[in-house]
């Protein structure tokens, strides 16, 4: 589902009321046009209805005189009802058919010719007649420059065989209707602009209410100290936004993890660098005292090497400072076997300084003996060849003089792997997921092995291993003289697909 997105200008006030404002509006004034026509449409009823009557009354009034012509005698009540008044002028005018038509019903009355009875001559008539007698048929013209609103009927009329038709016309000028009818549309006009009114602070009034949590929300959070990092209050919010409120304390839980880690590891460097300095600092007090030539030169080497341990140390506290960071990376495909392959060369001075037999096994078999023999995985290169670099380097500096280490790689069906066995000293299964934890150096186990290192280099791996999707494990190595198992390192990434 594609959300939509809105302009940055405004904000939520804004927004809502941008979005309620013209659909109300609009709702309001389709409904004010419906009562207009409505009203309007009553007025036509009522004021058609005063027309009715009296010609209702004239049709009635219509009678056979003894000889077979037609009389017409009105009452004086439609007499009353037919006279001016102010503003409002009627019209009536009642005639006979000449010569009668077989029948009246739906034709033109502009097309036949009439004797007038009573009324007034030359009342305009419609185009067409009811297709009943009696019923009446309303239309608008004009007669003599004035708007009128007119009415017709005809009748049938039979009297000692004889057939007579008569027709009925009533008009009303239109000035008192349209009047009223413009008296009633302003006053809607203001009833609902009053409405109107009413409707925008009303939804004005309900928005700013409805925000009024959001709006302290905020204030909360700039109030807050710098360093305060508890979860926002999510009791006093409103429900659609708790989720906002649990994704920001979220947030703050991860970013609250990130400065403890990050505090645990300036605690854990200062510790870390504080003892070889000191160590070096004495040394180098002790060479500028040393009056002999020889020991000052033993002197200068112990600096020598404990400033290429600090140096190591160094290097590894800023990787681990870098692998701990969150990041945009860039993803590449990359070749394992040739990776491990130049890590291997690159080791193997320091491995054959120790007596150790490093090697790099062609991919005949994987983990699960069916290795293919190309390995590409998705990474980042320079960070894979770290995590690969410190995995090979911490077994040569704890598998012990003589021993052999063999780095192999390949995939399966979700994972590149790249695994440094060794048939060492080994590590009990009990301690393999202690020592991926900073500065840990995997107990009295391997405490008294030379070059036990700083405890960085597990941790190192799994961090970059982890920044690119993957994970690091130990597993059983291969056999030892001691009758028992090297330690195996196994880097798993994402496989390249492609």
């Amino acid at each position: 589902m594609a959300w939509i997105k809105f302009p940055a200008l405004g904000g939520i006030r804004f927004w809502l009321l941008a979005l309620l404002m013209p659909g109300a509006v609009t709702l309001l004034l389709v409904d004010s046009w419906n009562d207009y026509r409505s009203l309007t449409d009553i007025t036509e009823q009522v004021y058609d209805s005063a027309l009715l009557e009296p010609a209702k009354v004239l049709e009635a009034s219509v009678e056979f005189n003894s000889d077979g012509s037609l009389r017409i005698e009105p009452p004086f009540y439609a007499q009353a009802m037919l006279e001016s008044r102010a503003g409002s002028r009627k019209y009536f005018r009642v005639e006979e058919v000449t010569p009668s038509l077989p029948s009246l019903a739906g034709i033109d009355a502009r097309q036949f010719e009439g004797k007038t009875l009573l009324g007034m001559a030359g009342l305009p008539r419609p185009a067409n007649l009811a297709l009943r007698e009696g019923l009446p048929v309303f239309y608008d013209a004009v007669y003599r420059g004035d708007t009128v609103r007119m009415l017709a009927l005809w009748r049938d009329l039979h009297y000692r065989g004889g057939h007579r038709q008569i027709m009925v016309l009533v008009g009303e000028s239109m000035g008192v209707r349209l009047r009223t009818e413009h008296e009633a549309g302003i006053a809607a006009l203001f009833r609902d602009g009053r409405m109107l009114l009413m409707m925008v602070l009303l939804v004005w009034f309900s928005v700013v209410w409805a925000l009024r949590p959001l709006k302290r929300l905020r204030h909360e959070v700039r109030a807050r100290e710098v360093d305060n990092l508890l979860p926002l209050d999510t009791e006093h919010v409103p429900r659609e936004v708790v989720p906002l409120v649990n994704a920001v304390n979220h947030h703050i839980d991860l970013y609250r993890s990130v400065l403890d880690k990050q505090a645990q590891f300036l605690a854990d460097a200062s510790h870390q660098l504080r003892t070889p300095l000191a160590i070096m600092l004495t040394q180098a007090q002790y060479a500028q005292r040393e009056p002999d030539g020889a020991r000052m030169r033993e002197s200068l080497a112990a600096i020598v090497a404990q400033l290429g341990r600090t140096t190591r140390l160094t290097e590894q506290l800023l990787a681990l400072a870098h692998a701990s960071q969150r990041g945009e990376k860039r993803l590449e495909k990359i070749d394992l076997n040739a990776l491990a392959t130049d890590v291997v060369l690159q080791y193997l001075p320091l491995a054959r300084e120790q007596g150790q037999d490093l090697g790099w096994a062609a991919p005949s078999g994987g983990l699960d003996g069916n290795s293919p023999s190309e390995c590409f995985a998705l990474g980042n290169e320079a960070e894979i060849r770290e995590s690969v670099s410190n995995l090979v380097h911490n077994a040569i500096n704890h598998a012990g003089p003589g021993s052999a280490i063999t780095v192999a790689a390949g995939t399966d069906e979700q994972w590149a792997w790249l695994s440094v066995s060794d048939n060492g000293h080994g590590l009990d299964p009990m301690l393999r997921d202690s020592v991926f934890v900073r500065f840990d150096r995997g107990g009295p186990q391997r405490q008294g092995l030379r070059g036990s290192g700083s405890g960085l280099g597990l941790a190192i791996s799994l961090a970059y291993a982890q920044r690119n999707g993957g994970t690091v494990t130990l597993e059983d190595g291969e056999p030892n003289a001691q009758h028992g198992v090297g330690l195996r390192a196994v880097l798993r990434v994402p496989l390249f697909k492609a």
